[in-house]
């Protein structure tokens, strides 16, 4: 097949092109590279600063429309899948939709439909938006709401999801927030990791366990890194014998993954059920990680046996509390490091996963 991957978030469109391109797929990645992320990708579409960049990005892709045509798959990352005004985007996504098979929507991210049952159905026990039944009031939260309901992004939304031949969701939680409204094309797919090659688990024991977190300096409340650094400082300040604590604060891809190399334990994702695209990266290096890991989470993908992700709830004193016996158990501390490899080796394996897509496409119905 002829697939073509639009957008970019967290490596996801980059990796999962790698399987498909394994399985035989002519497949092309046009995105941005996920802004300062800088993920790899076949056609670059970033957008330069103000309305002149604006303006040339539109530029850019009146001239690209013919290299975005004729593909039996036309893969979307989110519906604002370019920088641009939603109004915009309209469009461009009946250009695609008329030239080229199957339309997918990818359900990885900020959109209509997590900001809105997060805001109103309210399902989950904690997320970006809720804690229980209370909303959160941080200015990200209010600013998303106010970006996405009742707004051109909100249509554009709800257009591609009804006018999409698929929808792909990547965690339980995005699933769970449009398989109630499309219960017939909704598909959870598990994220897609390029397992490194590996000669065994750094042994912890008789050394200072390295405690790693990368910081979004934009978004830390939001995504609750905040309270996760206050707590690991908390931690080394008491066990500076035991660990020590690396930060990286809103680095390129690249230098983060070096940086993330040495780390023993990772701090991720505080208002997550499930690992995200850098969690499972980390675990696929043998990093402990402590964030998101909720029975949800291992109930979507049958896992029964491995619980490798030490899960916290969305509070400061549980992330001290896990993160601290963590800390003190370096035999935990290697059999999770070992768990945190077999587990993404069975569900998150790049070619596995592309596999998984290249049944979808086949079985979609244009």
């Amino acid at each position: 097949m002829r697939i073509l991957l639009l957008g970019e978030y967290s490596n996801v469109h980059a990796t999962l092109a790698q399987g498909l391109r394994q399985l035989g797929h002519q497949t092309m990645v046009v995105s941005n590279g996920d802004f300062w992320k800088n993920y790899p990708r076949d056609i670059d579409i970033s957008r330069k600063e103000g309305r002149l960049g604006g303006i040339a990005l539109m530029a850019r892709l009146a001239s690209l429309l013919p290299r975005l045509r004729g593909y039996d798959v036309v893969q979307l990352i989110n519906p604002m899948f370019v920088e641009l005004k939603a109004e915009r985007i309209f469009p461009l996504y009946k250009f695609l939709r008329r030239n080229n098979g199957r339309m997918v929507l990818g359900a990885y991210g900020m959109d209509y439909y997590w900001v809105n049952e997060c805001c109103v159905r309210r399902h989950l026990r904690y997320s970006d938006f809720n804690i229980g039944n209370e909303l959160r009031n941080d200015n990200d939260a209010m600013k998303e709401r106010r970006d996405w309901i009742g707004t051109a992004k909100e249509r554009l939304n709800r257009l591609i999801a009804d006018d999409a031949d698929g929808i792909v969701a990547g965690l339980y939680e995005y699933w769970s927030c449009y398989e109630p409204h499309f219960k017939e094309k909704t598909t959870f797919i598990p994220y897609p990791i390029v397992m490194p090659q590996h000669s065994g688990t750094r042994d912890v024991r008789g050394r200072r366990l390295n405690i790693f977190i990368g910081i979004n300096r934009d978004r830390s409340h939001y995504k609750g890194t905040d309270i996760m650094l206050e707590a690991a400082k908390e931690v080394v300040g008491r066990h500076g014998d035991l660990c020590e604590l690396s930060v990286a604060e809103s680095v390129p891809f690249n230098e983060y993954q070096r940086m993330m190399d040495s780390a023993d334990i990772l701090l991720d994702q505080l208002y997550s059920y499930t690992p995200s695209m850098n969690t499972l990266l980390a675990m696929s290096k043998g990093i402990v990680c402590v964030g998101g890991g909720e029975p949800e989470n291992y109930s979507i993908i049958s896992e029964s046996q491995l619980r490798p992700i030490v899960n916290v709830e969305p509070t400061y004193d549980s992330v001290l509390q896990q993160l601290e016996q963590l800390v003190c158990d370096p035999d935990r501390i290697m059999r999770l490091k070992r768990e945190s490899i077999e587990y993404v080796e069975r569900h998150h394996d790049y070619i596995k996963v592309a596999r998984q897509y290249s049944e979808l496409y086949k079985a979609i119905k244009t």
